[in-house]
């Protein structure tokens, strides 16, 4: 294998402390996984697996299980998770747990949430050796006689690094000790350098009622709404405590990734997502606020639709690029601000990809 008596697998250090870094951060992963998040530059994962199995000889890392698709999926061991708190630099107090024993199962969801951060994070493709170039004698130019074939555009870039995430975030208020009014976020990305202070993130891989997907919403509603005192004796909201202050008013970006692998098809995904939005109308739907008037119902008047204690919904169907996921569907909750003032009627402008709905007139369909 090419490696020395204390790692005989051949790893690298660089890899190494890659492999460390991701499951410091997702907790469990396979070696392509956390190929495609670290490094997807490298040739394969070979790179990872041995770097893993080379951990695993110092107790840093263990397999107890593998994947749906047969992949060995890995875990810090706690001596491992103070040597990931190093890679990332961050407390040991901050890196949560080792999840011990998840593997055995084939962990579904984790492996979702796995394939969600990778397609948000979209690692650039670098090489990772130089490649020397042949030197071939140059081609005769000659004049295109049919149809030029366009090269793809390249892919949008992603948001973020590994270090801009964290995983299995409880978020509740300090003295809740039951975490009642709070919720377990799958992932949070902080990417303040894009304009993304912090995201929360949940997947849903189509297992549960809607009913329960639609209390999580309602969990992050009452999440935001509590308050907590600021620095000058006054009110700030609670969640803005942890995480770095955002430009806009309201609250904070959650997205929804619908992840229905092979048990439903498109049609049974996008009742799903249409009955998740009508259960959770309440909670992104904003209130139309009018203007006094007379002779005239409060829909027809004058006034602003109020999104300040609202999560307005955008979703999108299809799969996120650079995922492994052959379908899958997003809806995604961001911060808008109130009304326009560019407009009298007080609808909210509209902005690529993002509808706002508009209250419907009495009696309508």
């Amino acid at each position: 294998m090419g490696g020395s008596k204390a790692y005989p697998y051949g790893s690298t250090t660089a890899v190494r402390a890659q492999v460390l870094a991701a499951l410091g951060v997702l907790k469990l992963a396979t070696a392509d996984q956390m190929h495609r998040l670290m490094a997807p530059g490298h040739k394969d994962n070979k790179g990872f697996r041995n770097a893993a199995l080379d951990l695993a000889r110092h107790g840093l890392v263990v397999s107890e299980g593998s994947s749906r698709d047969a992949h060995k999926i890995w875990h810090l061991t706690p001596v491992g998770l103070d040597a990931a708190a190093e890679a990332l630099g961050r407390p040991v107090g901050e890196m949560g747990g080792i999840a011990r024993g998840a593997a055995r199962s084939g962990a579904p969801h984790a492996m979702a949430v796995n394939e969600t951060v990778i397609a948000i994070t979209r690692t650039p493709t670098a090489a990772t050796r130089p490649v020397p170039r042949q030197q071939t004698p140059p081609a005769s130019v000659t004049e295109p006689t049919g149809p030029v074939s366009v090269p793809p555009a390249e892919p949008a870039p992603g948001i973020g690094w590994v270090g801009s995430w964290s995983t299995e975030v409880p978020l509740a208020a300090p003295s809740s000790r039951s975490g009642r009014a709070g919720v377990r976020a799958d992932a949070v990305l902080q990417a303040p350098e894009a304009g993304l202070p912090v995201l929360f993130v949940e997947v849903d891989n189509c297992t549960e009622p809607p009913e329960t997907l639609e209390s999580k919403f309602e969990k992050y509603l009452r999440y935001f709404r509590l308050t907590a005192k600021s620095s000058s004796g006054g009110e700030m909201p609670l969640w803005r405590t942890p995480y770095r202050p955002s430009a806009r008013d309201g609250h904070p970006p959650l997205v929804f990734v619908f992840n229905p692998g092979t048990r439903i098809g498109p049609q049974a995904l996008a009742n799903r997502m249409k009955t998740v939005m009508e259960g959770t109308r309440e909670v992104w739907y904003g209130a139309y606020q009018a203007d006094r008037g007379y002779g005239a119902r409060a829909s027809e008047r004058d006034g602003y639709w109020d999104f300040t204690d609202a999560i307005p919904v955008v979703h999108h169907a299809g799969p996120p690029a650079g995922g492994r996921a052959a379908r899958r569907g997003v809806v995604a909750v961001w911060p808008r601000p109130v009304g326009d003032p560019a407009r009298r009627s007080g609808q909210p402008a509209r902005s690529q990809g993002v509808v706002r709905p508009r209250r419907a007139a009495p009696g309508s369909a």
